[in-house]
C-alpha cells in the first residue's frame, strides 16, 4: 500500500509541476521529522500530503524523536519541520533558539495540549455525576473495587520503569488513598494498562487510574479526566512530586503539556504559503484519539491515518488552506 500511495503522490506532484512550476520551485525540498509515536507520525504524513499536493513541495520524511530532532534543528537547521514537538521537554533550549531566530513556532498542533491525569470511564461518570475530582472518587472504594480484594478499591498506576510510576506513587500518598481504602495497582506493562481499561469497558465495570492523551485507547474507550482539585505547583512538582521517595508529597496537578509545530527560518522564508498553512493546522485531542483508534484497529500506518483524516475531516483541514490548494489535495485523495 505504501508503494502505491507513494507512486500516486509522485504522479500528482509531477502533474502539479506542469500547472504551477513557479510554486514548486519556490517551495523546493522540505524535510519533515517522522517522529516515532503514532500521533506525530500521522501528523507528518498530513503535512507531507498537503505540502506536496497543494504547494508543489518535494517532501522527504526523516526519522525523528523529541531530543535528537530539536537538537538537530537548533544546530544544523534540519529537518525543516517538526510537526509535533512537546515543548515542555525542551522549553529552555527551544525558547532560546526561537528568540535568537534559529527556529520559529507555527501552530499549537494539539489544541488541548498533551493531557495526563486520573481517569474514569465515561459511563461511570454518567451514572455518578457527583464524581468530579480525585477526592470524590476516593470516597468510593466500594465503587472502584479491587479485582482481587473485595474490601479494597483499586487505582491503576504506571508500569514499573515509567517515569509516571514515581508521580503516581507520590500522588497516591499525597491524597491519602491507602487510608481511604485503596491500593495502587501496577499493571505490569503498557499492554496490561490498556487491557485493564478494555476489560472494564467490555464488562461495564468501574475503573480508576492513570492515562494520557492523545492515544488510541481514549479513541476507543471514552474516558473522563478527574480534576486533581488543585492547581499545578511547579516548585513542589520539581522538589517532590517527581522525585522518588519524597517524604511529604502534597496534592498536585499535571501541567498542561504544550505541543507545537516548529520550523526552520529557511522553510518559513522559502515557502510563506506553506508556513501560513502550518500556522493554522491543529486539532483537538478528541479528533487525534479517533484517528489513532482507527489506525490501531486496522493496523494502519501513519500514512493511512493521514489519508483517513483528510477524507473524514475536510471541514477541518480546508480552513487551513486556500480553496485552490484544498481542491488539489482533494483531487489527489
Amino acid at each position: 500500500m505504501r508503494m502505491s500511495i507513494t507512486a500516486m503522490a509522485g504522479a500528482a506532484v509531477l502533474a502539479l509541476a506542469n500547472i504551477q512550476p513557479a510554486a514548486a520551485a519556490d517551495c523546493g525540498r522540505v524535510t519533515i521529522a517522522d517522529m516515532n509515536w503514532a500521533s506525530a507520525e500521522f501528523a507528518a504524513y498530513i503535512d507531507k500530503i498537503i505540502l506536496e499536493e497543494g504547494y508543489g513541495c518535494q517532501v522527504e520524511l526523516v526519522p525523528g524523536d523529541t531530543m535528537p530532532t530539536s537538537t538537530s534543528m537548533m544546530e544544523k537547521g534540519e529537518p525543516d519541520i517538526a510537526p509535533e514537538l512537546w515543548r515542555n521537554a525542551v522549553r529552555e533550549a527551544l525558547d532560546r533558539a526561537v528568540s535568537e531566530g534559529r527556529l520559529q513556532y507555527a501552530a499549537e498542533i494539539l489544541q488541548d495540549g498533551g493531557e495526563e491525569g486520573w481517569w474514569i470511564p465515561q459511563y461511570i461518570k454518567d451514572a455518578n455525576p457527583d464524581i468530579e475530582t480525585v477526592n470524590d472518587a476516593l470516597k468510593r472504594p466500594d465503587l472502584f473495587q479491587h479485582p482481587e480484594y473485595s474490601d479494597k478499591g483499586a487505582i491503576y498506576g504506571c508500569p514499573a520503569g515509567w517515569n509516571c510510576q514515581i508521580l503516581m506513587d507520590n500522588l497516591f500518598r499525597a491524597y491519602g488513598a491507602e487510608a481511604k481504602g485503596f491500593e495502587l495497582v501496577d499493571p505490569g506493562s503498557a499492554a496490561g494498562l490498556d487491557g485493564s481499561i478494555a476489560k472494564a469497558y467490555e464488562r461495564k465495570q468501574p475503573w480508576l487510574g492513570y492515562y494520557w492523551a492523545p492515544t488510541s485507547i481514549l479513541g476507543k474507550y471514552p474516558m473522563y479526566k478527574l480534576s486533581m482539585g488543585v492547581e499545578h505547583d511547579l516548585a513542589h512538582w520539581n522538589a517532590c512530586t517527581s522525585q522518588a521517595d519524597c517524604a511529604d508529597p502534597k496534592p498536585n496537578a499535571w501541567a498542561r503539556s504544550e505541543v507545537y509545530t516548529v520550523v526552520t527560518p529557511r522553510f518559513a522564508k522559502t515557502s510563506p504559503e506553506g508556513m501560513a498553512y502550518l500556522s493554522k493546522r491543529g486539532w483537538s485531542n478528541k479528533v487525534a484519539n479517533e484517528v489513532l483508534a482507527y489506525m490501531s484497529d486496522n493496523q494502519y500506518t501513519g500514512e493511512d491515518g493521514a489519508r483517513y483524516f483528510l477524507k473524514k475531516y475536510p471541514e477541518l483541514w480546508k480552513d487551513w488552506v486556500s480553496a485552490d490548494v484544498a481542491a488539489k489535495v482533494k483531487g489527489a485523495l
